[in-house]
Formats: C-alpha cells, structure tokens, sequence
C-alpha cells in the first residue's frame, strides 16, 4: 500500500517545489520581515465592483486558484509566528 501511495506523490509536477517551500526554516528576523512584506495577507485581486453606490458584481479571490497557495500561506504564517513567539515582536501590522 505503502509503494502506491509514493507513486501517487511523485505524479505531482509541484512536489518538490511544494517539500522545498513547507521545509524553509525561519531563523533570521530579516528574513521573517520579507516574508510577512512580499506576501499579502489577503488576496489582493478580489473586488467589488460599485457604480453609484451600488454593487454591480464582485471578483472572487483568485489566489485560491495558485496551486501552491497553500504552501505559501504557510510559508508566511511560519514568519510571522518566528517574529511573535522568537522574537517577541508585535506583529499586528502584519495582520
């Protein structure tokens, strides 16, 4: 069972992209800091679209559609828990 299960990991294209971005390890306030910066809370392509007040349609968060999402809200949330429970930072601006 073991043996197919491999087999079934080793299809994704993104594999090794996805073990190398979950095995990143935070140890450097600097590097913590870039991250939580280059990576938006949010998804920054979801809007609202209004015309006098009225709201016309909305445009749903693509960064959902990102295969690697996951990892990367990860990635960041590692950071951020470095500089509060390491570093002791207040991280809210981050938020």
């Amino acid at each position: 069972m073991s043996s197919f299960i491999q087999v079934q990991l080793h299809k994704d294209p993104l594999y090794p992209v996805r073990e190398w971005l979950e095995s990143i390890e935070i140890h450097n306030s600097k590097f913590a800091h870039f991250l939580c910066k280059a990576i938006p809370a949010q998804c920054p392509f979801e809007r609202e679209i209004t015309l006098f007040g009225r709201k016309l349609f909305h445009i749903p968060p693509m960064c959902k559609l990102n295969p690697l999402y996951e990892e990367v809200v990860g990635l960041r949330f590692r950071a951020l828990c470095y500089l509060a429970d390491e570093c002791g930072e207040d991280i809210t601006a981050y938020c």
